[in-house]
């Protein structure tokens, strides 16, 4: 889903003195909290991993604003000309924000889909930063951006000291320890305050819950009995991984009125079931979603036989999130699904209920045929 460098942090202290702040709304995401001054931002990254201990905070001045007083992990000064990004979820903020010019660097660019990334990308302006992270250190210093995003910190802190020498100011986007579908969209605020562009993605985001919310309504009323089962996941080296009942996943299954046969399964992360209990439970489930990448059934089938005996499988009922790939082969979902679960809520509606979105055409997902 995303290419990830590994970096940690480092504190710069600032003069003058710190304004009053006014903290602005963060309806759905809690890993993030976003200040604002008169001439700077000041942004609070909570939750940049699972389990994290320690709070970032970075500073975003305004042109030749003044920097206040305090420690800060970063800072950025606006306006920002030139980014790189690290995973794949933080390119639909560029291109949401017409700010898709601002690319200069990413690791491995054939997992990229957007379009307009790949018109970018196209004209040579992007530079492909490879696979190993010491080489991506050097050509991220070498590239000299306003800012790098990352999503997750390693355990050598030797990069962001190199990335700190050089000025070069790093910033952690934890979108994907978020849960609520919500909660990773509203991320887009975060990268809205780091390019100048708070408002902008402020409308982005409200356009975004809008469509989700009005989506949801259509499900709210569906009583139990008549929410289809679903069962979701696949098997790998004998382990079933499926949603736990707290994630993301499950979330938006539930929203969009599915009964999620795995509901009971505690957790945000992945499940870890074996085959006998999943056959057990969901033999009969009535949809199979999110078969991994497959295109058809017989594929499916000849790459692990043990499918074959759910009813779902049988009756054609299995849907996959490999309708849309970039045209290096990467899948859009993983690109573009953070930042609109409105059209994967939308999706699962539609093949859950498609009387309640009859003139709705699938996105994202794709229903999986005998053969391609």
């Amino acid at each position: 889903m995303s290419v990830i460098i590994s970096f940690s942090g480092c504190k710069e202290k600032v003069g003058k003195s710190e304004d009053t702040l006014e903290k602005l709304d963060i309806s759905y995401a809690s890993g993030f909290t976003i200040f604002k001054g008169e001439n700077f931002w000041k942004v609070e990254v909570t939750q940049p991993w699972t389990g994290a201990d320690r709070i970032f905070s970075y500073l975003v001045l305004k042109e030749n604003a003044e920097k206040p007083a305090g420690e800060f992990d970063a800072i950025i000064q606006l306006p920002v000309e030139k980014v790189i990004l690290t995973s794949t979820t933080h390119i639909p903020h560029l291109d949401m924000l017409n700010s898709t010019e601002k690319l200069i660097g990413f690791p491995n660019l054939n997992l990229i889909s957007s379009d307009k990334t790949w018109q970018h990308i196209d004209a040579g302006k992007v530079v492909e930063l490879g696979a190993g992270p010491s080489a991506n250190t050097e050509m991220v210093i070498d590239l000299a951006p306003d800012w790098i995003m990352i999503s997750t910190l390693g355990d050598d802190l030797k990069y962001l000291d190199l990335l700190a020498q050089a000025e070069i100011p790093a910033v952690i986007n934890g979108e994907y320890v978020e849960q609520h579908p919500l909660g990773r969209a509203e991320w887009i605020k975060f990268t809205g305050v780091m390019l100048g562009k708070y408002e902008e993605s402020k409308i982005a985001f409200e356009q975004v819950e809008k469509d989700y919310l009005e989506a949801e309504k259509l499900s709210d009323s569906i009583v139990d009995s008549l929410r289809p089962t679903v069962l979701s996941g696949v098997l790998y080296q004998d382990i079933w991984y499926a949603p736990g009942s707290e994630s993301w996943g499950a979330k938006i299954l539930q929203n969009a009125g599915g009964d999620y046969i795995f509901s009971h399964q505690k957790g945000t992360g992945s499940a870890q079931l074996n085959y006998e209990y999943v056959l057990e439970n969901a033999l009969e489930a009535d949809f199979w979603i999110g078969s991994a990448d497959f295109q058809d059934l017989e594929t499916m089938g000849n790459a692990e036989p043990r499918y074959k005996a759910f009813n779902s499988f049988k009756s054609g009922n299995v849907f996959s999130y490999t309708q849309k790939r970039g045209r290096a082969g990467g899948l859009e979902y993983f690109e573009l699904g953070y930042m609109r679960p409105d059209l994967i809520l939308k999706d699962l509606i539609k093949i859950l209920h498609p009387d309640l979105l009859p003139a709705y055409e699938l996105y994202f997902y794709q229903q999986l045929h005998a053969k391609k």
